[in-house]
């Protein structure tokens, strides 16, 4: 039976992951809840060290439950122009000191990345990851799609949460969700909740990029919980009707998407059942390199 796993997930329940070893644990609960039986603990950006801190907590929560799998950093690699629901001044460049620090932190605990290509020494960064067993995404970034497709050739094989954070897609520049339509060595985020994306693009990207498609959640800790205020990192979030916001903007920030919504979000847009169940399951488990 198919496992769904979310490999794009900042808590739920309440709790955001790496807050403490309590919180990690009743997030990754609120999950298990709604069926998702493995899912990988996204990062906000934030100082390095109070990164690596969070990783110690990720670390000791998954001695307690085996469904939690690894780390994702989201961030701080990532470009001040498509910082989304990152905080700016914890953004830096991913210079060798600090992509080595990081790797040697997690100690094999990470499991994906997300780069902006376009920063300083990003594409050099981009080989040392995947070097060291981390999957590279491409995302919060200004590239266009000839700087994606260097990406892509350095190792990157995923996109972090396509069309969201990156320039669109249009007929004389493709960007990087067009140079990863056009890679099959590549596979697709989506977070499919109806807010993120029209339903009808994402059963458009279904049908171009078969078997390519990774339902995330892209899920902060209003995930399986109520309405309210929230912190990502360290911003304010307001979360109303199930929608999550930067407080006093319209900046979406994160999700409180399940993957079981997820996949009857893509059903009823037109999305074959099993292939939407694959992409919530089989997919991801191979992205990462999974059995």
């Amino acid at each position: 039976m198919s496992v769904l796993t979310d490999i794009h997930g900042h808590g739920g329940g309440g709790h955001a992951f790496g807050d403490s070893v309590e919180g990690t644990l009743a997030a990754a609960a609120a999950h298990r809840a709604h069926g998702t039986g493995a899912m990988v603990a996204s990062l906000v950006s934030l100082p390095l060290e109070v990164t690596r801190r969070q990783m110690d907590v990720v670390r000791e929560a998954m001695a307690d439950d085996a469904a939690i799998i690894g780390v994702h950093l989201e961030g701080p690699f990532l470009s001040p122009e498509r910082k989304g629901a990152h905080a700016l001044g914890n953004l830096v460049a991913p210079t060798p000191e600090a992509v080595d620090g990081l790797i040697a932190a997690g100690d094999g605990l990470i499991r994906q990345i997300t780069i902006a290509p376009e920063l300083p020494g990003a594409l050099d960064a981009i080989e040392r990851c995947v070097d060291a067993g981390i999957v590279v995404a491409v995302g919060h970034t200004e590239a266009d799609a000839a700087l994606a497709r260097q990406a892509f050739d350095r190792g990157a094989t995923l996109l972090t949460h396509g069309f969201n954070a990156m320039r669109g897609l249009v007929g004389r520049e493709i960007g990087p969700v067009g140079a990863a339509l056009d890679d099959d060595r590549v596979s697709i985020e989506l977070i499919a909740d109806g807010i993120h994306l029209d339903p009808a693009l994402i059963a458009a990207v279904f049908r171009a990029a078969p078997g390519r498609v990774v339902l995330v959640t892209d899920a902060m800790a209003a995930a399986a919980a109520s309405d309210g205020d929230y912190v990502l990192g360290v911003l304010a979030v307001e979360v109303r009707d199930g929608k999550a916001v930067l407080a006093g903007t319209d900046t979406i920030a994160g999700s409180t998407l399940t993957l079981a919504r997820a996949i009857e979000v893509c059903v009823a847009a037109g999305v074959p059942h099993a292939h939407a169940v694959a992409a919530a399951s089989d997919v991801p488990r191979a992205v990462l390199g999974l059995a």
